[in-house]
């Protein structure tokens, strides 16, 4: 599976999920908690869609991205064996920050959730924010919902 620009916008990044039954609940809809782990790997495609790998960030450049804040919207159930796409954009850039609008969509576009997420650039070394590093920000910057 590759990431892939949606339709609906041109900084969108889209990453198909196939729902499990594994990731169901005893109603048979997906566990509310599995919807951020869709949404944590399309963040973690999209750094790869980049050039960045987190393993190497690690090693490299001595940071972690780590969630720092996020509020999420259930509007419909997802079941067993939909097929979705999560549909990610950059809201907002800081210098040590990144804030993700996330959609997850039923591939017949039904939305389904809606989250805002917020990560911080964390230096493992001192583990306190750190600004982005200068490549990295430079290439998240076209994905911004807002050019400056």
């Amino acid at each position: 599976m590759s990431g892939r620009r949606a339709a609906a916008g041109a900084a969108d990044f889209v990453w198909p999920v196939r729902v499990y039954y594994e990731d169901t609940d005893a109603g048979g809809v997906v566990y509310h908690a599995n919807y951020l782990k869709f949404m944590e790997r399309a963040r973690t495609e999209w750094l790869r869609s980049l050039g960045w790998q987190q393993d190497r960030l690690l090693a490299e450049e001595r940071v972690v991205f780590a969630v720092r804040h996020l509020a999420v919207d259930y509007l419909r159930p997802a079941r067993f064996n939909d097929a979705l796409n999560v549909r990610s954009r950059v809201g907002r850039l800081g210098s040590a920050s990144i804030e993700f609008e996330q959609d997850i969509v039923r591939a017949d576009c039904d939305l389904l959730c809606r989250g805002v997420v917020v990560v911080a650039c964390i230096d493992t070394d001192a583990f306190r924010p750190r600004a982005i590093p200068d490549p990295m920000y430079d290439a998240m910057k076209r994905f911004r919902k807002h050019a400056d």
